[in-house]
Order: structure tokens, then C-alpha cells, then sequence
């Protein structure tokens, strides 16, 4: 369960991205990140999001947003995703789950009538100084750009 609230500093973090590059949170010291974190690279939700993502990305970097991606599928699965739909930043492989617990991210799920641990899909906007701005719990997956950009504008 999410347990982050607007306004409190975002956890760091240190993993690897689908290259095996090192990426951790202080890497965006003095950035605005959209840190999002969906369950399956390829799924047809998590990829929707993704593209939205990938198709506005000029226009969140020309508003200031780096973008990273995170989901517990290995640097091989996320390659290959960043490879079939050409997106343009990382993309944490968080095999370990440890990124995931420390946003809440990671938890208990439920479809029909199965339960199981997985990623609740959300999004954490974060300032330049490393504080949570914005939480999207339940992110629109065909307009999630555009909803991280008007409720910055």
C-alpha cells in the first residue's frame, strides 16, 4: 500500500536500467522526475502507458520532466521493450523488488478472486529538491502525459 504522501522527500534508490546502467534517484539532483511504475513490460495497459508517455516526451522534458520507468522484469524484458516501442528513457529493472517496496508500490492484488503480490501502477512526480509533488494512483494509461503536464501547468 502506498504510504507516500504529497510533500514528503522521495525515497532514494539505487538499481540498474534495461543497458545494466547504474541509475539512482540522486542522478536527478536538481531535476524534475516522473518516476513511474507499472507491473508488466508488454502488458497492454503498461505499454498504452508507456506510448503516451513516449509520444509527449517532448513535451514533458521541454517542461522540465525527466522520465524513468520501473517494474520488477529484468534488464533483458525491459530491453526489449524499450527496443519494440522506441522509448526514450530508463527503465528500471527492479528484479529484487526493493525500489518498489520502498514506494509501496508492491502489494497485495487481487483478480478475479486470485490473490497475489504485484505492482499497483503509479506515478510519483518529484521536484528538484527530491520532494514528492504530485502521487497519481490510479494514472490514465492514454493520457497520462497530459495529465502530469496540466496539473503542473
Amino acid at each position: 500500500m502506498v504510504t507516500l504522501k504529497e510533500g514528503d522527500k522521495a525515497p532514494s534508490f539505487s538499481s540498474t536500467d534495461q543497458d545494466g546502467k547504474k541509475i539512482s534517484l540522486a542522478d536527478y539532483k536538481g531535476k524534475k522526475v516522473v518516476l513511474y511504475f507499472y507491473s508488466e513490460a508488454g502488458s497492454p495497459t503498461c505499454t498504452i502507458e508507456s506510448c503516451n508517455l513516449r509520444d509527449n516526451y517532448g513535451s514533458l522534458t521541454k517542461n522540465g520532466f525527466e522520465v524513468v520507468g520501473v517494474s520488477p522484469d529484468s534488464e533483458m524484458v525491459q530491453k526489449k521493450f524499450e527496443t519494440k516501442y522506441k522509448l526514450p528513457f530508463p527503465l528500471i529493472a527492479d528484479t529484487t523488488h526493493e525500489v518498489l517496496e520502498k514506494y509501496g508500490v508492491w502489494d497485495q492484488k487481487k483478480l478475479f478472486g486470485r490473490e497475489y503480490m504485484g505492482v499497483l501502477r503509479t506515478t510519483f512526480v518529484i521536484d528538484e529538491k527530491g520532494v514528492i509533488r504530485k502521487i497519481f494512483s490510479k494514472p490514465k494509461n492514454k493520457a497520462h502525459a497530459e495529465e502530469i503536464l496540466a496539473s503542473f501547468s
